[in-house]
């Protein structure tokens, strides 16, 4: 059964429940079949009130940051992996007080807060980022190991033996990326920092494992998961963040008007690109649009989509359509809950789409709406 997209409110990113737990069922199956730990990845997926469904299949989560870190441990109901490219001296306290890791972005962050961590009342295990210099991710938006990158420690830059206390080394090179990415990325990791991976517990692969897209290797990623575990002898994390929702639901929108300038005919929504869908500009890529032609089709309406701030460029094009557009007509764009919803903004004061849960037997159930208040309290 799908969406029944008559019920859902405009606009509204809405979750398919049974698409989630068919992600979470393979991803658990990677998970025990390779003997490794995986984890989820806020970043990419912090829909917090699909996270009592998550749980039943996977019950821990990355940090980036203090407030992810502390949305591990009251909505996941876990401490969380906690990396983040920069600590200061006023947040520490709270990424200790809800972390069972602490990954630094360099030796002397390490230097700076090891003695918070050594001192404080609990066991926390702690790791160093490392920076293979290699990366397979073309869009340099995206990648970690582009030449000059802020992320990790470079292998020149490492001391000849590791510090007792590091228990684990981190490495995120990985962009909705395959299982053969992976392999070549442990060669370079294996390479450049062999000798440290005999001296630690664990080593955290990052994300980028897009595991549950359509055509991956799975059998291949068990197989690479198993043999460097048992060459190096070394607990395995992944951290995925977009292999969780990926095609897991979409953004509804709705048609509020038809202009036409130049003989070029734009449709403009009740969303925005740059609000609501900014990784589309950032990337850039062009969405999928149900029921519409992805490209132009010769002798079929076609039409630039366009957002409703006033941000000249919040557009894109252009897509054909079997019927005229009209105002009220409904446009839904396909999967859009990995990175999209986390990354939305109050830009320009348009409506935040509302948030919403589908399941095949109970129907529509809206966990979130947005007004003016969440406009206003944005700032001050």
């Amino acid at each position: 059964m799908a969406i029944d997209y008559s019920k859902v409110p405009s606009p509204c990113f809405v979750l398919d429940e049974q698409l989630l737990r068919k992600n979470l069922e393979l991803i658990k199956s990677v998970k025990d079949r390779a003997g490794i730990d995986i984890i989820l990845a806020f970043k990419a997926f912090s829909m917090w009130s699909a996270f009592p469904i998550v749980r039943e299949y996977i019950p821990y989560s990355t940090a980036s940051s203090i407030h992810e870190a502390r949305l591990a441990y009251e909505e996941m109901g876990s401490l969380a992996h906690t990396y983040s490219p920069a600590y200061t001296e006023k947040e520490f306290p709270t990424i200790l007080k809800y972390s069972s890791h602490i990954t630094f972005n360099s030796f002397t962050q390490f230097e700076r807060f090891k003695g918070s961590v050594t001192k404080y009342d609990r066991k926390i295990s702690l790791g160093i980022r490392i920076n293979p210099e290699y990366s397979e991710v073309e869009t340099d938006l995206y990648n970690p190991c582009a030449p000059g990158s802020r992320l990790g420690v470079i292998a020149a830059q490492m001391p000849n033996t590791l510090p007792e206390v590091i228990e684990g080394l981190h490495f995120h090179t990985l962009c909705e990326s395959t299982s053969y990415n992976l392999e070549k990325t442990l060669e370079a990791v294996e390479n450049k920092f062999g000798k440290y991976l005999k001296q630690i517990k664990w080593l955290n692969m990052g994300g980028g494992h897009l595991m549950t897209r359509k055509g991956y290797d799975i059998e291949h990623l068990i197989q690479v998961l198993k043999t460097f575990k048992l060459k190096w002898g070394v607990d395995l994390i992944l951290e995925p963040g977009s292999a969780f929702a990926w095609e897991t639901g979409n953004l509804v929108s709705s048609v509020v008007d038809i202009v036409e300038n130049h003989g070029i005919k734009t449709a403009i929504l009740d969303v925005s690109f740059t609000a609501h869908m900014p990784d589309c500009l950032e990337m850039p890529y062009k969405p999928r649009i149900k029921g519409a032609y992805h490209e132009p089709v010769e002798g079929k309406p076609t039409y630039r989509i366009g957002g409703n701030s006033c941000l000249a460029g919040d557009f894109m094009q252009y897509w054909s359509f079997d019927k005229e557009l009209k105002a009220g007509d409904q446009i839904v764009f396909e999967d859009m809950i990995h990175y999209t919803m986390v990354k939305t903004t109050m830009f320009n004061g348009v409506p935040h789409p509302a948030i919403a849960i589908w399941n095949d037997q109970k129907g529509l159930r809206i966990v979130k709406e947005f007004g003016y208040d969440d406009y206003k309290n944005r700032l001050s």
